[in-house]
């Protein structure tokens, strides 16, 4: 099966990496070429397509040589592809790196930049953004946020430090905070601690819900969640998540009643994922803080995104 492995040898590509494939080794293989071998393992891909691909450099061996359209079948080998994707609609947003070393990027996000390459999105992701950007083809993200979420995202700089920073993440020791906006509630008794079993919404992958009390499902999340701000009917409430459930954060305001403003999945869809996105009408959250101790120096580390969220028209 193809995959993404580190290669030195094979640069990326506008930031991103080729696809791995292994060719068997047989004692008398069916294919006398290369390309007589990709037809058939890749059939989606037609023959005049990998072709032109084999012709314009697009497929290497594993020393980054690139394989002509008349290369024989060698078992054994490993061969490198790039994907043909398809033109990219720009996100007119940029992302500010607030912190670099060695070891570790923080950036800032924008709403509606993808973190990471999926779907319809590759060269408009904020990894590929700064692989690019800062040259730094091993960088990978220590987690994510959803695409339609603001703040702060953490990468590794190496793979070899990879692991150590993620194990924070798993062992709940990165101290996380939140802002978001969504109708004002004085009367509820704040601070509220939400917890509940999140689960995938029947019918509809892109959204999350919370268990009923009949399904009798025990507490999956965790999220402190206070007022810090009221304006008019709307105020800024301070979440602090002690998990990190899909939509947490979202499916938990919307239990409260307290939909955060300009979210388009909750409680409605009012866009589906693939529909254009309405750049004037942003989900009010924000990934505000991440703060933990540094597992390879020891030392305390704390970051402020530092974007603000629009409060809505009264």
């Amino acid at each position: 099966m193809a995959h993404r492995p580190k290669n030195p040898a094979i640069a990326l590509r506008a930031g991103v990496a080729p696809s791995c494939l292994a060719l068997p080794q047989m004692r008398c293989p069916p294919w006398l070429t290369l390309l007589d071998h990709l037809c058939q393992r890749l059939p989606r891909i037609g023959r005049a397509q990998w072709q032109q691909r084999l012709a314009d450099g697009l497929v290497c061996a594993e020393d980054g040589r690139p394989l002509a359209p008349d290369s024989p079948y060698l078992g054994g080998a490993r061969i490198y592809y790039w994907r043909d994707l398809p033109e990219e609609r720009g996100i007119p947003f940029e992302a500010t790196v607030l912190h670099q070393c060695a070891h570790l990027v923080v950036a800032d996000k924008p709403h509606f930049l993808p973190v990471t390459p999926g779907g319809r999105y590759v060269q408009q992701t904020l990894l590929v953004r700064l692989k690019q950007a800062l040259g730094l083809p091993d960088l990978s993200p220590l987690h994510r946020i959803d695409r339609e979420t603001a703040g702060l995202v953490l990468f590794a700089v190496r793979a070899s430090d990879r692991d150590a920073y993620q194990r924070l993440f798993r062992q709940r020791q990165v101290d996380k905070v939140y802002e978001a906006i969504a109708p004002a509630a004085p009367q509820l008794p704040w601070p509220i601690v939400r917890r509940s079993h999140i689960l995938e919404r029947e019918h509809a992958f892109y959204k999350m819900r919370e268990a009923s009390a009949a399904e009798a499902l025990p507490p999956n999340s965790e999220t402190r969640i206070e007022p810090i701000e009221q304006r008019g009917p709307w105020a800024r409430y301070r979440l602090q998540p002690l998990s990190g459930r899909r939509h947490q954060l979202r499916v938990h305001m919307l239990g409260l009643g307290l939909p955060i403003v300009g979210d388009q999945f909750y409680p409605e869809v009012r866009r589906q994922p693939d529909e254009a996105e309405d750049y004037a009408e942003p989900l009010r959250l924000l990934a505000r803080t991440l703060a933990f101790t540094d597992p390879l120096s020891g030392q305390p580390r704390q970051f402020q995104s530092q974007r603000n969220l629009d409060w809505p028209a009264d």
